[in-house]
Order: C-alpha cells, then sequence, then structure tokens
C-alpha cells in the first residue's frame, strides 16, 4: 500500500472523492493548526491596522470590536469546519461549492467560488508581504534617527524593491519538502504565540506612563482628519482592524491532502486556529494598550516613525525609559518575524489552492500549474503566485489608494468566498448534506446562517466611506475593487467557462469524469 494508506481516514476519503494522492501526507493536526494560525497572525493584522483601530475608535472600538469580530468569525470557521470533514480536499472552498450546490448549478458555483478565493489569497499575501516590506522601512527609519531626526525614508521604489526580496525569499522556502514547510510553521505559531505574550507584558512594564483601566475599557476616540463624526459609523470603521486580522484559516481546508486524518485534523485546525487566535489577540490588545496615552501623537504622520502607529508606541515607550528607542526598535522586529511566517504560510495556502484549481482544468495553461517535482511539491503552483502577488503590489507606485482598493480583496473577497459554500450548505443542500466525523448536528443550519448573516453585513459595512469629503484620494475603492472582480469572473463565465468548465473533475481512471 501507499504512503498512509493502511490508517490514514482522509487518504480514504480523498479516494472516494475521486482523487489520487499526489502530495505526500506528513502533517499532524499541530502542523495543519500552524499553518492557519501563523496565517490569521494576530502579530501581523493587529499591528498593521493598529493606527486604523487607533484613528476610529481608540480601545473601545479594538477592545470590544475585536470580541464581537471573533465571535461571528468563530461562526464562519464553525460551518466551513464541518463542511471540510465531509470534503477534505485542497481545493477547499470552490470544491464543497460544487458538492452543495448540485449539478445543476456546480459548475458555475465552483467557478466564482475558486475565483473569489484565489485573488483573495494572492491578494492576501500582496498585502502581508507589502506590509512586512513598509515595515522593515519603518525600523531602518528609527533605526537611522527618525522623521525627525534625519533618518532615512525610503522611497516607493526601495520598499517594492523590498517586496519583491520577500517574495522570493518565501517562495523559495515554500520550494521545500512538505516535511521541512511542517516544522517551519509549527515554529512560527510558536512564536506568535511567544511573541504576543512576551510584547503584552513588556511593552506596559516598560512604559514609564500608562493608561488607566478606564481608559482602556472605556476610552472611545472620536477624533480624526477625515470628517466622521458618528459614533456608530466610526466603531465600524475600527471593526477593519480586527476582521482584517481573522482572515486566512482556510489555511487548513487547503492543506488536508498533507495532513494525517485530514477529515477529523483540517477541521481541527481551522477552529483552534480561529479560537486560539481570538484569546491571544485580545490578551496582546489589552497589554498594548496600557501604553497608549496620547492618540493623536501616535497617528500624527509627523512623527519620528511616520505615523506607523505600533511603531511609534514602542519607540516611545523605550525611549521615555531609557533614553533610547532601541529596545522598541528589537521589538518591532519581533513583528517582522512573525510578518514574514505569515507571509510564508499564507504563500503556501495560496499554492495549494492554485494546484487544486489547476487540477480541475478552471486555470489558464493547467498542466503547468499542477505539476509537482520528486519532493510532490506543486513548484509551479508555488512560484507562479508569488509573481502574481508581486504585480499586483506593483499597483502602489501609482497610488497607494489603488494598492489598498486591490488589497481590501484580501478582506471581503476571502470572506465571500468563505461564505458562498456555507450559502448552499443552508440552503440547496440543507437536506442532502452528509456530514463527516466533525460535525455541528441539528445546530448546523443556525450557526450557517448566522456566519452568512456576517459575512454579508461587513461586505456592506467595509464597502462605505472612510473619510469625508469623497475625492479620488479619499473614496474607499472596496466596492470597486470586488465588483470589478465579480464582473469579470462572470463575463468570464457567460463567454467561456460554461461552454468547458464542469466543476471538479476526478484523476482516478478517467480523468474527464465529473466528481
Amino acid at each position: 500500500m501507499g504512503y498512509g494508506e493502511e490508517i490514514d481516514s482522509g487518504h480514504a476519503r480523498l479516494h472516494e472523492l475521486g482523487y489520487k494522492q499526489e502530495l505526500k501526507r506528513d502533517l499532524s493536526v499541530l502542523s495543519n493548526f500552524a499553518f492557519s494560525f501563523s496565517v490569521v497572525s494576530v502579530l501581523t493584522g493587529l499591528n498593521t491596522l493598529m493606527g486604523t483601530g487607533l484613528n476610529f475608535g481608540g480601545p473601545v472600538s479594538y477592545v470590544y470590536g475585536w470580541l464581537i469580530a471573533g465571535a461571528f468569525t468563530l461562526f464562519v470557521g464553525m460551518s466551513m469546519a464541518e463542511i471540510c470533514s465531509s470534503y477534505p480536499t485542497s481545493g477547499g472552498l470552490y470544491y464543497w461549492s460544487a458538492k452543495l450546490a448540485g449539478p445543476s448549478w456546480a459548475p458555475f458555483a465552483s467557478w466564482i467560488t475558486g475565483w473569489f478565493n484565489i485573488v483573495g489569497q494572492w491578494a492576501v499575501t500582496t498585502s502581508v508581504d507589502y506590509s512586512l516590506a513598509q515595515l522593515v522601512q519603518v525600523i531602518i527609519l528609527l533605526s537611522t534617527g527618525g522623521l525627525n531626526g534625519g533618518g532615512y525614508q525610503a522611497s516607493k521604489y526601495v520598499v517594492i524593491a523590498l517586496h519583491a526580496v520577500i517574495l522570493l525569499l518565501h517562495a523559495l522556502l515554500n520550494s521545500l519538502p512538505i516535511s521541512w514547510l511542517s516544522f517551519i510553521g509549527q515554529l512560527a505559531a510558536a512564536w506568535n504565540v511567544l511573541g504576543v505574550f512576551l510584547l503584552m507584558i513588556l511593552i506596559p512594564m516598560v512604559a514609564t506612563e500608562r493608561a488607566s483601566a478606564k481608559f482602556v475599557f472605556t476610552n472611545f476616540n472620536t477624533v480624526n482628519e477625515d470628517g466622521i463624526n458618528n459614533k456608530l459609523y466610526i466603531f465600524v470603521l475600527g471593526l477593519l482592524m480586527s476582521q482584517y486580522t481573522l482572515t486566512g484559516y482556510d489555511a487548513s481546508a487547503h492543506m488536508t491532502e498533507e495532513t494525517k486524518d485530514a477529515d477529523k485534523n483540517g477541521p481541527k485546525g481551522i477552529v483552534s486556529a480561529i479560537g486560539i487566535s481570538i484569546l491571544a489577540g485580545w490578551a496582546y490588545i489589552l497589554g498594548i494598550t496600557f501604553a497608549v496615552t496620547d492618540i493623536p501623537h501616535l497617528v500624527n504622520k509627523n512623527n519620528d516613525s511616520g505615523g506607523y502607529a505600533i511603531a511609534q508606541i514602542f519607540y516611545d515607550v523605550f525611549k521615555s525609559r531609557y533614553g533610547s528607542g532601541v529596545g522598541g526598535i528589537v521589538c518591532l522586529g519581533v513583528i517582522a518575524v512573525a510578518v514574514f511566517f505569515c507571509g510564508m504560510s499564507s504563500l503556501t495556502s495560496n499554492s495549494r489552492m492554485a494546484y487544486a484549481f489547476s487540477r480541475d482544468g478552471a486555470m489558464p495553461y493547467s498542466s503547468f500549474w499542477h505539476k509537482v517535482n520528486k519532493h510532490e511539491v506543486p513548484l509551479n503552483a508555488v512560484w507562479t503566485s508569488a509573481f502574481i502577488a508581486f504585480c499586483m503590489a506593483l499597483t502602489s507606485l501609482g497610488s497607494l489608494v489603488a494598492f489598498q482598493a486591490m488589497t481590501s480583496i484580501a478582506t471581503i473577497g476571502l470572506y465571500i468566498a468563505y461564505a458562498l459554500p456555507i450559502l448552499f450548505r443552508v440552503t440547496l443542500a440543507r437536506k442532502s448534506f452528509t456530514p463527516g466525523p466533525f460535525n455541528l448536528g441539528s445546530y448546523g443550519i443556525v450557526v450557517g446562517w448566522v456566519a452568512v448573516f456576517w459575512v454579508a453585513l461587513i461586505s456592506v459595512l467595509f464597502s462605505l466611506p472612510v473619510a469625508y469629503p469623497i475625492t479620488d484620494q479619499t473614496l474607499n475603492y472596496t466596492p470597486v475593487a470586488v465588483g470589478g472582480l465579480v464582473i469579470l469572473v462572470v463575463t468570464s463565465w457567460i463567454f467561456s467557462a460554461r461552454h468547458w468548465f464542469k466543476g471538479p473533475i476526478t484523476n482516478i481512471g478517467n480523468s474527464s469524469e465529473e466528481a
């Protein structure tokens, strides 16, 4: 028998679904969890958008917003985990949509879910690695004296070059055998957990001035330069920090064909990554907020970090205590490593999705994307995904507004892909769905509807204007970007794909047979 065939339920289930094992099944439940946890990476999302959280609502917005977003994200994750248990394939969401939408709708459901998923993943890889390039630039700026001390401020061309180098390193790491990536993934998870607890304790301890508990739990910042005064509106905009962070846990689903007993361990990876991220993230938010005493200063673009809020917090804390911000710069290095791991795991998940989608003939030059090397790694998918992520970041050279529109797909686009199979599960497949070992029983329908409601709500909320008056520089381009993707995907379906794409197909026996 082949690798793991005697005892591995995931291998058996994959064969039942019509696919032969092509990737090495080396990942344990811990490794599967580690990939999702590393992509979610509270140290990445919370620190990257700390300025947004402080500007729109401050402590109240993100202390309570994190719990609200976390609770609803758990509903989304549990619904996805239930479906993952029944269909543990690398294709994940688009395969689930095909199976749950029924024979008539399967091809179209699979097509639109798959393209939202893969473009959303490319956007995640782009935004994470570009965020790291920006963070490296801020570290260099502070290390050379800061904005007000003659520090070196890199141009947009230097930042895009840093982004290219980071993507190159991630592609090289993702070219390694899965056993190596498994070890790095576990290291990344450990780094995120230890980094959270180190920084949440160290920063308020070093601070010479600390915020009161009343400030941390009750202060609501309504002062911003964006012309927004309505408190509910401000709170909604502040939610973006939390919801942007809580994405990417579909990595566990895309890694199932490389996970032992995937019908059990894949779902566990999804739910545990969300649950532990919620706890770790809230603890981190509370710890760091005790070091926040002057919000306008932290978000001011003329401060030493150029308005990079978390960098300014760390820098000020150490400078006020020791007369030097070097300790804060070292702490930023801890975050930079976490972001690096996040980008690496994001590209891993991205490449597995591309591999599976091309296996079913949905991508141009599918035979190229689908190839695996002697180490059973989809090498072409890895390098092409990295190249596409680099091309998406080039929009930053024209305008950061355009780049932000591109990366907005990372949140809304991915969540639409998450919601589609759940919607089919609670409607078209309400009575026909056959659950796997991990299931929600009679609560599956209720949990699914709550998940769909939340995705619909945030899709509207995060499309609202983020500044007034509205100009070409302040317009929220999220609906333009997501709407443009909808038009492209649906148009390509109408004029081309509907004639040849039949949904997921088997690769056992007759390769043209539908799965």
